[in-house]
């Protein structure tokens, strides 16, 4: 039963609306100043407030403010007032108030007033609710890792997350660039806007531009009406641009433009529209290349990297894969509705091992499929080996890296061609050596350029 409390000094009144409200089902209370208003609220938590605006002693737009101020989960305040104050009691809207009701008051006005309030609280509760659970999936706590090198990814996600400094996130896929943007995103003061990831490489070039700023009607064929673009609807929020090193030329200068002037313009518009919007971008390509081959500009480039976080690949934490391996299993127990107690032994021995291409992401499918495959309360070697090339099988993976190191994407490429050569050169076998999927291994191979006149299609899934 919801809770509302009428303040009002005119005794008819308050006598009035409590048998109104009560007659709908209401647990009504009444005061008959500010002050026992505000002792009633901290006795019996109403959803929504009644109040006449013109009281003697405390007034309608002063016991609101003491309400707003008093609890974290304040009641929707509803001013009564009478024609010459209308005014007033729209400015109190502005600081908070829900709505107002004209005197005099109207039976039905008020019922649905009351409703309406009480929808509004209820869609406010909603949003925290979603707001706590959303924190609490990407929380700082929840990325998991305890290893030198995570301590450190954590410190840094820690200090960059109250302010608005731009941030690149580097490291090879399936390292969890997104997860560490969303943690910074929901840590930060931000974090009851809007999060919107976009990945620059999966959307074509001629529709990228229209997707992040929007277009006027007549800008190009096919655009009859407006349409308003990511930028300007994460308004106050944050944008993680994904792969960002496959940004276009010309949409570089336009997020250099966002970054610099917070500002955009709509496809075939003229006014710039002001948006304030948090960017953090991240890739796995060497950036730094990338401007030396002229294809990424150095100003947007150091305009992305005010702080920039490494993440490392699984190769070189080991250490975290037991933790990540049992959070996992928790996380899958949950949504299947099994009771698999952990790894036996050999198996984790087994994981520990694993070179682990495909990184968290990995791991994560390879758990995925063993809790549903388990058949014990316990994964075993034979729940994980179909999915593992085990240390024996992964001779040819074995590559030599110089002392000045080797770029990421000469390792990727090298690894692409001996899965192929011990795989005979047929596609769906050297993807699954190196644990991807056919059409993941294709596209890395086209991506490289790597297409040979011997490549067979053949065996494909």
């Amino acid at each position: 039963m919801a809770v509302v409390l009428v303040v009002d000094d005119e005794q008819n009144q308050r006598n009035i609306l409590k048998t109104i409200l009560s007659a709908e089902g209401y647990e009504t209370h009444v005061a008959s100043s500010g002050e026992e208003a505000l002792k009633t609220v901290k006795t019996y938590n109403p959803e929504v407030v009644l109040t006449d605006m013109k009281m003697d002693g405390m007034d309608g737009i002063e016991l609101m403010e003491n309400i707003i101020e008093s609890g974290e989960h304040p009641p929707a305040v509803v001013l009564m007032t009478a024609f010459g104050t209308v005014h007033t009691a729209v400015e109190a809207m502005k600081k908070g108030a829900y709505d107002y009701l004209e005197k005099p008051l109207d039976k039905d006005k008020v019922l649905v007033g009351v409703r309406k309030a009480l929808e509004n609280v209820e869609l406010r509760r909603k949003n925290m609710e979603l707001q706590q659970a959303l924190y609490g999936k990407f929380s700082i706590e929840g990325i998991v890792g305890t290893s030198e090198v995570m301590k450190e990814v954590i410190g840094i996600i820690k200090k960059v997350s109250h302010s608005p400094v731009t941030v690149l996130i580097l490291g090879e896929s399936g390292t969890g660039k997104e997860l560490v943007a969303k943690a910074i995103h929901y840590n930060s003061p931000r974090s009851s806007k809007h999060f919107t990831a976009i990945n620059c490489a999966a959307i074509p070039e001629s529709l990228l531009e229209s997707e992040l700023f929007g277009y006027e009607p007549g800008a190009f064929t096919g655009a009859v009406t407006r349409k308003i673009g990511l930028f300007e609807a994460t308004n106050g929020g944050t944008m993680f641009l994904d792969e960002v090193g496959d940004l276009p030329s010309m949409t570089q200068s336009k997020i250099l433009r966002v970054l610099q002037e917070k500002e955009i313009r709509r496809i075939g518009g003229r006014e710039a529209i002001k948006v304030d919007v948090r960017i953090i971008a991240a890739t796995n390509k060497y950036l730094e290349r990338e401007m030396k081959n002229g294809k990424f500009r150095e100003d947007l480039y150091y305009r992305l990297r005010v702080v920039t976080i490494e993440l490392p690949p699984l190769r070189e934490r080991r250490e975290d894969i037991p933790e990540l391996v049992h959070f996992f299993i928790q996380r899958y127990n949950s949504e299947f509705g099994k009771r698999i107690k952990g790894v036996d032994e050999t198996a984790m021995k087994a994981l520990v091992e694993y070179h682990w291409p495909g990184n968290v992401r990995q791991v994560e499918s390879v758990i995925e499929r063993a809790l549903l495959m388990c058949e014990s309360d316990t994964i075993r070697l034979k729940d994980i080996k179909s999915e593992l090339r085990l240390s024996q099988q992964q001779g040819f993976l074995d590559i030599d890296v110089p002392d000045e190191g080797l770029i990421f994407e000469e390792l990727e490429k090298e690894l692409l061609k001996k899965a192929m050569n011990k795989a005979n050169n047929v596609a769906a076998k050297a993807a699954r050596l190196l644990g991807m999927s056919y059409k993941t291994f294709w596209y890395r191979w086209e991506k490289f350029g790597l297409e040979g006149s011997s490549l067979k299609k053949e065996d494909t899934p």
